[in-house]
């Protein structure tokens, strides 16, 4: 047996086994870890069925996910630039009219210091260089206010007039002294209402900055509701779709563990014992016939060790290191189960080559023909007693002629004595004379082979034919029969002459045993084939023939049955055989039981209906070819 660093190693593989087990029935496959400094054996791993999918199905949702955020962006984008621009450009104008206002501003209140330094006569330079750069800033500023929208509308042409105006009034230092002031007024009035409008504008953007978010948010919730949608759409596509492969994966296992199934139903129910060895010499796989075979044998279990008896072990090992490159036959092994003194099982030994992991192993079977040998056997022993039987009935032949010569010659002795010595050595030849011709009659009836007339046939009415032919018999030994007959007519397709022989070699075997006044018990009965274990549409009839007689020990119930073979002291050991011959050519069955000192019974199973080697005969037998009934 393994030691227990090896049974751990074995079973700590960490790899499951392919079979568990199942019933209560032992391992059939398990994977080995690989032995030390060899590796460990590695298998291929692909992607499960629903998987793809999967993975599928997420890269949409991820891919829109992606694009809703994208758009997302994009729209409010959109928005804060729009927004942006119009801050912008408001800004821009309120800057411009402020920058306008200021310059107006610094060019009144330059024109006015001019004019009051005239009012002083106070001496003033002859250009007036500051005033003369705030009109020149006020015109730029008004060429820049002729190029944007506010030029457009009618307060923006009224403020170009009256900033013109107002900047032709300021050269005037009279004229300044006398409409500058109002006009002035009436620009600055201009520029109010101007940037009044401009406050308006700016609510106006702020609504518009407002519908331009209630859209892109509208936008962006549509876009929501689509790639939900889309999304819910991909999700059930990718359910449906590895509900499906699970489905297909489902039935694929359940195909596989179905057959899987099937396959270890037909190891396990095998004769044979079948097992592979792998390249290590130890065993990876058994059936349960192996195992009984076997019965110290696990998997993982080295070859090496004691598993069975010494020739069992030859036997595996003669196999497992065959080194088959295809199916060898290995010879053909006795083995004997439980010692030298257990039951020969015969097998014929076949190594066949397999891989296992990648190495090279070896599938062994060995095929149980322990009941063909004997059948082989058998047949050589039938053919040899056919020989023999042959030369037998030649010789008897030959002994015939010159016997009936013989006992003429001892008929016409007796006719010319009268002498009692002599008349008494006559009757002693006689009886020999007698015996002889029974021997040849019995070998002559043994060597020929009589095919059946099969005949519609009343079992009982046969029985008591029978039974009247030994009348003389059952007198002499003041015996009387028994009969146990069923309730209900037994009827056959049989041959009558042939089963009367059967029972009256029966009866008088019976008779021969007994003792004197001792009875002899005839039984019938009909079984139907669920117990008798018949062909389909047959049933049997089933007839005992007992006796109380001495019986038989073991070794002469083994050999009753073989030719020549006797225990009397005047008989041929012909009687069973042909008794035994007659019943298997009707397709039945005869056993016998018996205890030494308490008797002896025979029991014959005959089918009702003639078995199919014989049809041509009830044909044959049949009024107007047709077959009886």
């Amino acid at each position: 047996m393994p030691s227990n660093a090896e049974a751990q190693r074995a079973e700590g593989s960490g790899e499951r086994d392919e079979t568990a087990r199942r019933g209560g029935k032992r391992v059939l496959y398990r994977r080995l870890r690989a032995l030390r400094g060899e590796g460990v054996v590695r298998a291929d791993y692909d992607l499960a069925p629903a998987l793809p999918p999967l993975l599928v199905g997420f890269a949409l949702l991820l891919i829109l996910v992606l694009g809703l955020g994208v758009l997302s962006v994009r729209r409010l984008e959109i928005v804060g630039r729009t927004t942006l621009d119009l801050e912008r450009q408001h800004a821009a104008k309120i800057s411009l009219l402020l920058r306008l206002r200021t310059a107006l501003t610094e060019l009144n209140n330059q024109a006015r210091a001019r004019a009051e330094a005239e009012a002083r006569r106070e001496l003033r330079p002859p250009f007036d260089l500051p005033l003369r750069n705030a009109r020149g800033e006020v015109r730029d500023l008004l060429d820049a206010f002729q190029k944007t929208a506010l030029w457009q509308t009618d307060l923006g042409q009224q403020l170009g007039r009256q900033v013109a105006d107002f900047v032709e009034t300021a050269v005037d230092s009279e004229r300044f002294s006398l409409e500058g002031f109002e006009r002035f007024r009436a620009l600055e009035a201009t520029l109010d209402q101007m940037l009044r409008d401009l406050g308006r504008e700016q609510d106006e953007i702020l609504r518009t900055s407002e519908e331009l978010e209630r859209e892109a948010a509208s936008r962006i919730r549509l876009l929501t509701y689509l790639a939900a949608l889309t999304g819910a759409f991909v999700a059930a596509g990718t359910i449906w779709e590895v509900q499906r492969r699970f489905r297909q994966a489902k039935r694929s296992l359940r195909e596989v563990e179905r057959q899987r199934r099937f396959n270890l139903q037909i190891l396990e129910g095998m004769v044979s014992a079948v097992a592979v060895i792998d390249a290590h010499e130890r065993i990876r796989s058994a059936n349960a016939a192996f195992l009984r075979l076997f019965p110290k044998a696990q998997i993982g279990s080295s070859i090496d060790e004691p598993l069975a008896q010494p020739e069992a072990m030859r036997m595996l090992e003669r196999a497992a290191r065959a080194n088959a490159e295809r199916a060898t036959y290995c010879g053909r092994w006795v083995i004997r189960s439980g010692g030298s003194d257990g039951e020969a099982r015969t097998f014929d030994l076949y190594a066949s080559p397999l891989e296992v992991d990648g190495e090279r192993a070896s599938l062994v079977t060995m095929v149980d023909v322990t009941e063909a040998a004997r059948a082989e056997a058998e047949l050589r022993r039938k053919e040899a007693l056919a020989a023999v039987g042959q030369a037998t009935a030649q010789v008897a032949h030959e002994i015939k002629n010159p016997l009936g010569s013989i006992r003429l010659g001892v008929t016409l002795l007796r006719d010319m004595t009268t002498d009692e010595r002599a008349l008494s050595t006559i009757e002693l030849l006689e009886r020999g004379i007698e015996h002889l011709n029974k021997i040849t009659l019995d070998v002559t009836r043994y060597s020929r082979h009589k095919p059946l007339s099969l005949s519609e046939v009343e079992l009982q009415n046969l029985l008591e034919d029978s039974i009247m032919l030994v009348r003389d018999r059952l007198a002499e030994k003041r015996a009387h029969i028994e009969r146990r007959y069923s309730a209900e007519p037994i009827h056959g397709l049989w041959d009558a002459d042939q089963l009367q022989e059967v029972f009256v070699n029966l009866l008088v075997n019976a008779l021969d045993a007994s003792d004197d006044g001792k009875p002899i018990v005839v039984e019938t009965r009909l079984i139907e084939n669920s117990i008798a274990g018949g062909q389909a549409g047959r049933g049997w009839a089933v007839i005992s023939i007992e006796d109380f007689g001495c019986g038989m020990d073991a070794a002469t119930r083994a050999r009753i049955f073989e030719p020549f073979f006797t225990t009397k002291k005047r008989g041929t050991g012909l009687g069973l055989a042909i008794v035994k011959r007659i019943v298997e050519e009707h397709g039945g069955k005869l056993e016998v039981e018996s205890e030494v000192g308490k008797g002896t019974r025979f029991t014959i199973k005959l089918p009702l209906v003639a078995p199919v080697e014989n049809t041509a005969d009830r044909w044959a037998s049949a009024p107007g070819g047709a077959p009886l009934k």
